[in-house]
């Protein structure tokens, strides 16, 4: 990434985000135009980073960590419940738009692991009880 793409590239494709959600593709196109890159970079800085999104997203956003540290301490059982009780896989919105899935890498919890993150806040030392004891929090 050069120095523009870092100072306004980045910024604009978080602010859009932040603001929607997401990253439409009307959205990339007119950050392309406002700071003179081409859209082909634009596009391939916001897929690059996990955490940028280009499909509308559900309410709850769940990141699951499958860095070294959490996937050694079962994040492919925490992935299995989850996928089981959302009926859906990573990168996928549940059909009531309640949930989105996504897999990364390193959350920054390797102490918690494993770990996943729902809209930014942090769950750590999953099982499978209090997974399914968080979903049920969030579909109250």
């Amino acid at each position: 990434m050069d120095k523009k793409e870092g100072e306004e590239l980045l910024p604009k494709l978080l602010q859009e985000q932040e603001n929607n959600g997401w990253i439409s593709e009307r959205a990339l196109k007119a950050i392309s135009k406002q700071i003179n890159i081409p859209i082909s970079r634009v596009y391939g800085v916001a897929t690059f980073y996990s955490h940028l999104h280009l499909k509308k997203q559900g309410q709850y956003i769940i990141e699951i960590c499958n860095s070294p540290s959490c996937y050694l301490n079962g994040s492919m059982d925490i992935i299995k419940v989850i996928e089981k009780e959302l009926k859906i896989k990573s990168g996928e919105t549940t059909v009531d738009g309640k949930f989105s899935l996504h897999i990364g890498s390193c959350i920054g919890c390797c102490d918690k692991a494993p770990a996943m993150l729902i809209n930014k806040k942090v769950y750590g030392n999953l099982t499978k009880g209090k997974i399914l004891e968080v979903l049920k929090e969030c579909r109250s």
